[in-house]
């Protein structure tokens, strides 16, 4: 008789479950529901329409750290399935990847459209049953098999399923899953932008400085890399890993506390003042608002002049010390508040979601149901931004297929 697998999502991890067992085991009934009328639309929008789809990140215990929650559960996972394999995969059915200087790796096409199109080829090549407008209400297991009760009020009998839904952003969400017996790390949203509304800064909208070094005042949360000014705030990539590793810190504090900023990125206060007396014999006559020794971008320098209250043209000689002081300071430790975040609803992450306790590393399987599966984003797992996201969506939903497919043929 032919066995059944139901995979409940149709993103990242819930086409790469669905095709892979469809691929792996001919005689399973492969089922994907899709609540919306969308398909692969996270995949579609990221990186900007380009797709991230992995990171060049190969060593395990390395790739493994880019997760602030779910470490120790993916450096089991990956062992068998991680970037390389990924490569492979999409290589093998003529999609190749490139490397972008920071890493990140997207499709030679740069065009999102051809990981979609490839996920689609595969689910029609091994006859994937892909249902639009069906939202899951319940699961129930009877005896061997699974009930699955959709919001039109039918039913469907399966002998697997793998749920494989993204992140929800409330905990009223997951009441369903909880019902199978599985508990729920509260989610919280991870890879937002920091509000500082009314700040000056917002004035300099657009400017980006391409190594800072950002902190947050009364915690060890700190990271360097690319920063940009926006008109609420503060983001760029730099912003966006603080806020994954900070996300439930920063929750608790309501979004609101105190961002330090090196605008040098990892240059000291007391490196700079050991090499402020040389900066400011080599540029002497020179007036200050003209000549930056710094490289930073031309409208941020001004605007440091002016909150340190320097008049631009005055000469690098004449500067007094307590201006100077004002100067250095700014430079290495400017102090903002923040009061609130943003978050892009389409690349919206959250953390929080299943247990990792309850499902094993190897198989994505459920530790309290046989037969119940996971993949990506359901699970307590987040990455911070460059693709570590899809990457654990391949990785969980090849596991979970693997071990479906196997299964079926036992």
């Amino acid at each position: 008789m032919q066995q059944k697998l139901i995979v409940i999502g149709g993103g990242a991890a819930g086409f790469f479950c669905a095709v892979n067992a469809a691929r792996m085991n001919p005689n399973l009934q492969v089922i994907l529901l899709e609540k919306t009328g969308k398909l692969l639309s996270k995949v579609k929008i990221s990186g900007g329409g380009r797709c991230n789809t992995t990171h060049a990140c190969f060593e395990i215990p390395e790739l493994s750290k880019r997760y602030p929650r779910g470490q120790n559960f993916l450096k089991k996972a990956f062992h068998w399935f991680n970037t390389n394999d990924t490569i492979t995969w999409f290589a093998e059915r003529g999609v190749a990847l490139k490397t972008e200087s920071d890493g990140r790796m997207f499709p030679v096409t740069d065009r999102s459209q051809t990981i979609v199109d490839c996920l689609l080829r595969e689910a029609d090549r091994y006859k994937v049953d892909v249902r639009l407008h069906s939202e899951v209400k319940k699961i129930e297991k009877n005896g061997t098999e699974f009930i699955v009760s959709l919001s039109d009020h039918t039913t469907i009998a399966t002998d697997y399923i793998c749920v494989a839904t993204g992140g929800y952003p409330k905990s009223a969400m997951f009441e369903w899953l909880k019902q199978t017996g599985h508990s729920i790390e509260e989610p919280v949203p991870s890879l937002f932008t920091f509000n500082m509304p009314g700040n000056s800064i917002t004035s300099l909208m657009g400017v980006s400085v391409p190594n800072a070094t950002v902190k947050i005042t009364g915690t060890r949360l700190v990271e360097t890399g690319p920063l940009l000014i926006t008109h609420w705030g503060m983001s760029g990539p730099v912003i966006l890993r603080l806020s994954a590793w900070g996300a439930r810190l920063l929750a608790a504090q309501q979004y609101t506390f105190t961002l330090l900023v090196n605008w040098l990125g990892t240059e000291t206060e007391n490196q700079l003042r050991d090499r402020w007396l040389e900066i400011r014999e080599m540029n002497a006559a020179q007036k200050i608002g003209n000549k930056n020794p710094f490289h930073l971008p031309n409208r941020l320098w001004q605007y440091l002049l002016d909150e340190s209250g320097i008049p631009p043209d005055t000469r690098w000689a004449d500067l007094s010390s307590k201006l100077q002081n004002k100067l250095i300071q700014l430079l290495t430790t400017h102090t903002f508040p923040v009061k609130g975040k943003t978050t892009f609803k389409e690349e919206f992450v959250t953390c929080g979601g299943i247990t990792l306790t309850e499902i094993d590393p190897n198989t994505m399987q459920s530790r309290k149901t046989e037969g119940l599966f996971f993949a990506g984003e359901v699970m307590d797992i987040d990455g911070i931004t460059g693709g570590f996201n899809f990457q654990n969506a391949w990785t969980s939903g090849f596991l979970a297929a693997k071990t479906i497919a196997e299964a079926g043929q036992s």
